[in-house]
């Protein structure tokens, strides 16, 4: 592709070289730098990009984005300056890559809580419908049943232009991505037309990276702010921050609730481990989900693919088939009567929305017995909020590890267990080995109780010391009623 294609959706600032000449490929690690690419000197949070330029051309780049143009210029190479070379990496990817977000239906989820299972549920729903289908999420990308490994909930921008080009070119008409914070207000989805965008909820996450809850919420706001007028943004009527969410948006803007007034409507008419029988927009349905949470995620997929001109008792009928995400409130019954609940909730607001739906099954039959962590390196300001909640709906609270990264475990459990006064300490116990956390819960487990097993959900490791080692909930619960 010619340079000059490749950069006509930028403002550069100064242009030094030849911009009529053939780009290869376009790279923000000048590790991987190819021949004839154009590498992008990226001032990230960690690394900036623009030391390893002369590495990036001596590997072969042939033209170079930055910020800051240097002295010495190398012969035979393009150097565009730009006010920010953030803003600028989505939109050369997108271009590079044929516009591939404008040759399919592009849907994007943000929120705190429920991204995975609204993303998954549509991608789920529309291939159940005949459709050919991409998913950009945090447990895998897929390309039509093609599963292409996640590292991020949303992938750089280049990574995720390539991903989108290879679902147009499967023949993908929609595709469904989660949009993290991070995500957004590092641009990695800039460039991007999406055709809908939905709001799920805010509550306290990621503080270690937005410092502010406000600066977090505004992150989630530019998404909305840059969706075109083209488009529909589907915001949940429940959350105080949903009409925050589109303030500024030039979208077509719907709600769902399961409280009041709404676009699109819902309430949960009977619950059990097995699934759930909700009224929506007046017609019944039976679904295999539980959690009152869960009747919000369906609503916002029956919203999107209203929106996305499906026919409500189609929705409805496909709706009744659909299974629960990996990692989100999966159920493993024990010979001894018991039940064990996995689940990735991993702040404060999930861990209550699980308990809360755990409750509305038991219904007052049965005890609750929680085992959680937090993670290292991460917000530690939501260990003793994690820590509150489990002791608020559980008879017993296991405190363990859950990914530890570089901290000491032990320092982790200390500082949830500050969250609880001496009476709440009553109820805990901690155990920094997670599978004889989960072993301590099932020998302390009767006919007819629950044990919720939060935090990791669908991820089959724990990293520790910069180590993943493997480790899935799931497998150590069904070891432990097996032996």
């Amino acid at each position: 592709m010619k340079l000059k294609d490749l950069i006509k959706d930028l403002r550069p600032l100064n242009i030094k070289g030849d911009v009529d000449r053939e780009i290869t490929g376009v790279n923000i690690d000048s590790r991987r730098i190819e021949n004839g690419q154009l590498f992008v000197a990226m001032k990230g949070t960690q690394v900036d990009g623009h030391r390893f330029i002369e590495k990036a051309i001596g590997l072969g780049a042939k033209a170079i984005l930055l910020e800051d143009m240097p002295e010495q210029l190398a012969e035979d190479v393009t150097y565009i300056q730009v006010a920010s070379t953030e803003d600028g990496v989505g939109k050369v990817a997108t271009a590079f890559y044929g516009y591939p977000s404008k040759r399919l239906k592009l849907v994007g989820v943000t929120g705190t809580n429920g991204k995975t299972t609204i993303a998954t549920l549509l991608y789920n729903m529309f291939r159940a419908f005949g459709h050919k289908a991409g998913l950009l999420s945090t447990v895998c990308n897929y390309i039509e049943d093609e599963p292409v490994a996640a590292s991020h909930t949303t992938p750089d921008p280049i990574e995720l232009n390539a991903l989108l080009a290879r679902m147009v070119e499967a023949g993908c008409e929609y595709a469904f991505m989660e949009c993290s914070s991070h995500a957004i207000h590092q641009k990695r989805i800039g460039g991007l037309q999406f055709a809908g965008g939905i709001f799920t909820n805010l509550t306290r996450d990621h503080m270690d990276y937005h410092k502010t809850f406000e600066n977090y919420r505004d992150a989630k706001k530019m998404f909305f702010d840059g969706l075109p007028k083209s488009a529909f943004a589907i915001i949940n009527a429940d959350d105080k921050n949903g009409n925050v969410m589109v303030q500024n948006c030039k979208a077509t803007v719907k709600t769902y609730s399961t409280q009041r007034a709404a676009d699109f409507k819902a309430r949960l008419l009977e619950c059990h481990f097995e699934g759930m029988y909700l009224e929506v927009d007046g017609r019944e349905v039976g679904v295999q989900f539980i959690g009152k949470f869960n009747v919000s995620n369906l609503l916002a997929v029956y919203g999107a693919a209203i929106m996305l001109g499906k026919k409500a008792e189609d929705i409805l009928l496909i709706m009744s088939s659909l299974k629960s995400v990996n990692g989100r409130l999966d159920p493993i019954s024990s010979p001894d009567g018991w039940t064990a609940v996995v689940d990735y909730a991993h702040t404060p607001d999930a861990l209550a929305n699980v308990l809360n739906a755990i409750h509305e099954v038991l219904n007052g039959k049965g005890k609750v017995i929680t085992v959680c962590g937090a993670g290292g390196n991460r917000d530690k300001g939501k260990r003793p909020l994690m820590a509150q909640e489990a002791v608020k709906q559980s008879d017993k609270v296991i405190i363990t590890s859950d990914n530890p990264r570089f901290e000491e475990p032990q320092a982790i459990i200390n500082d949830m267990l500050e969250g609880l006064n001496s009476q709440q300490k009553k109820k805990v116990i901690s155990i920094v080995d997670r599978r004889e956390a989960i072993r301590t819960a099932a020998m302390m487990a009767e006919k007819g109780d629950v044990i919720l097993i939060a935090g990791k959900g669908h991820e089959d490791y724990q990293e520790i010391q910069g180590v993943k080692h493997h480790f899935d909930d799931h497998e150590v619960v069904k070891e432990i009623i097996e032996h």
